[in-house]
């Protein structure tokens, strides 16, 4: 049997991590990798049109399933192309290995053709990120790296010169365990009774959570119900909290709806449960605010906390309900639900009124339709923008449904390429990519990649002409929009030309059928659907201190915004309140 080289046993500890694919380009530092791969039946190599596409992709996979995803891009520019969808998948969390392939070891340093220093420029954005420089460092150094994406949920990068690439695997190399999974972390008795005792004191305890509720909504339903009180969200909270949730007041933020904003500021004690809001304006400064998270570094860096317990929010639950007393006082949590309910009625007109008439289309009516057209258990992939506001109010989680997005790092052009992430997964499960214009236009190359792997993502395009969230970030400053109308072409046309289905929508009457045919077709489809450049949209509550980093305009252009099937589910919760 011929001896192996360090690319095939690189390969090879992909495999026993559960890596299933290896997303980037091809390039000659790559090659002996990309050839390891082509004779290894348990893993692929998927071949994208552009490396900001494959870490965004592998990012997106790591979410949805869980496991360890890995990209790849060559040497110089190649790998430099991974940083802005490495940087998303490191800030959420998303375990991710990144292969970044190197100059020939024996010139770094010296100036020599695309040199860059990848195992410096990534640190930023990783938990590692080292060079492998001699096979002997193989297998530990990328062991380690894989231990620290998925021990610390985040993004590890290793570098490798091609010429080590082609060099023999070291004789007899040890090879570890690899870890796979993390475990649940609870805290110690001491916090679990402070935070037991600081219940039982408050009248009022409102309840703020974000996406490290995951897995844990009926630990949070049962403990909302003992002690009486209203459950808000951040946005990466959505789809884990807001279905089947008769304590729901909305979200918070910049992006925000419904009563969390006030349930956050007129209670007694906040707690918050697995989130890293960062918008600290929107977070009171005048209540007791207690903070469970399984990351230590996330306590208290957004707000000055009166507790910070460490551990996972489920396993915190599962400890610390049973300690507490039942409070019998529903007051608080029912003027909270009548608040709820009544903000969402304040609002829906917004997207009632004529809607089947407006031409162009109002946005809040193309995502109204579209969450009622989705299947039950689609994935939503979110262009940041304008795309996250029609998100957060109109799609409608339901425990199955999952909705992925830029939400911490903010990047634009990010829906399709997470899609494609998306349904490499699987196949059979309905991917929904929500795309601005100027989202998918940034990387639109990529449509291909679904042409040329078949893979079944359904594009619908909210086509305004324009960058309409940096359009508001001018109207904030009292700025002339400039620099924003974008030349379109009929992107419709456009995808028919690559091979894939494409329908143009300009009519609202059209809308509901087009979206139908497409997601009935069984290839990538595109919806090219003209909206209104005008529909945009304000939070709740406004302040100055809350204007920097965000859209915030009282123009009279600027609508309050519709809920969507929210205002239905506010409505059920307010039938359920006892009466007296």
């Amino acid at each position: 049997m011929a001896k192996q080289n360090v690319a095939e046993q690189f390969v090879d500890i992909l495999v026993r991590a559960g890596v299933q694919r290896l997303y980037g380009v091809v390039g000659d530092s790559l090659n002996p990798v990309v050839d390891a791969i082509r004779r290894t039946k348990e893993i692929d190599w998927v071949q994208v049109r552009h490396e900001e596409t494959a870490a965004f992709a592998a990012g997106a996979e790591a979410q949805i399933t869980g496991r360890l995803a890995a990209c790849a891009g060559s040497c110089g520019p190649g790998n430099l192309h991974l940083i802005n969808g490495l940087y998303d998948a490191h800030r959420s969390m998303a375990p991710v290995l990144a292969l970044a392939s190197q100059i020939p070891s024996s010139e770094i340093g010296l100036g020599f053709f695309q040199e860059t220093h990848p195992d410096r420029l990534f640190q930023e954005c990783s938990h590692y990120s080292e060079l492998i420089s001699s096979p002997k460092q193989m297998p530990r150094l990328l062991q380690t790296a894989i231990q620290h994406a998925v021990g610390q949920s985040g993004v590890s990068v290793v570098s490798l010169p091609g010429d080590i690439a082609s060099e023999p695997a070291p004789d007899k190399a040890a090879e570890t365990a690899l870890v796979t999974s993390r475990p649940t972390v609870r805290p110690g008795d001491e916090e679990i009774d402070k935070l037991a005792k600081m219940i039982d004191k408050a009248d009022k305890v409102t309840l703020f959570c974000g996406s490290g509720t995951a897995g844990a909504h009926a630990e949070v339903m049962e403990f909302a119900e003992k002690i009486k009180s209203p459950v808000g969200h951040a946005l990466r909270g959505k789809e884990w909290i807001q279905y089947d949730n008769p304590f729901d007041v909305g979200m918070s933020g910049l992006l925000g709806y419904g009563a969390a904003y006030e349930a956050t500021h007129e209670c007694d004690l906040l707690i918050l449960l697995g989130t890293d809001f960062p918008y600290n304006a929107f977070l009171p400064d005048d209540v007791q605010i207690a903070q469970v998270d399984v990351r230590p570094e996330n306590l208290g860096r957004r707000s000055k906390l009166d507790l910070a317990v460490w551990g996972d929010v489920r396993e915190t639950l599962r400890c610390l309900t049973p300690r507490v007393a039942p409070k019998k006082n529903r007051k608080f949590l029912d003027k909270m639900l009548k608040k709820h309910a009544d903000a969402l009625e304040g609002v829906i007109k917004a997207y009632t009124r004529k809607v089947d008439k407006h031409v162009p289309i109002h946005p809040e009516y193309v995502a109204s339709v579209l969450d009622e057209v989705a299947a039950d258990d689609a994935v939503f992939t979110v262009d940041t923008g304008m795309c996250n506001v029609w998100a957060a109010r109109y799609l409608t989680p339901n425990g199955r449904r999952r909705i992925i997005g830029s939400f911490s790092h903010g990047s634009m052009a990010n829906a399709l390429p997470q899609a494609i992430g998306a349904q490499f997964v699987d196949r059979r499960r309905q991917v929904v990519s929500m795309s601005g214009d100027g989202g998918f236009s940034m990387l639109m190359g990529d449509f291909l990649t679904l042409v040329q792997h078949d893979l079944p993502v359904k594009v619908v395009l909210f086509n305004n002409s324009s960058l309409g969230m940096v359009e508001l970030e001018m109207m904030v400053a009292g700025l002339p929009s400039y620099g924003t109308a974008n030349h379109n072409p009929d992107f419709a046309a456009v995808a028919r030309a690559a091979g894939a289905y494409g329908v143009r929508v300009e009519k609202p009457k059209q809308l509901a059928g087009a979206l139908k045919e497409a997601f009935a077709h069984k290839g990538p489809a595109l919806v090219d659907i003209v909206t209104d450049p005008n529909a945009l949209s304000m939070p709740p509550k406004i302040s100055s201190d809350m204007v920097t980093g965000f859209a915030l305009s009282a123009s009279k252009i600027v609508l309050d915004g519709g809920v969507g099937r929210m205002v239905q589910m506010a409505r059920s919760n307010l039938r359920n309140v006892p009466r007296p």
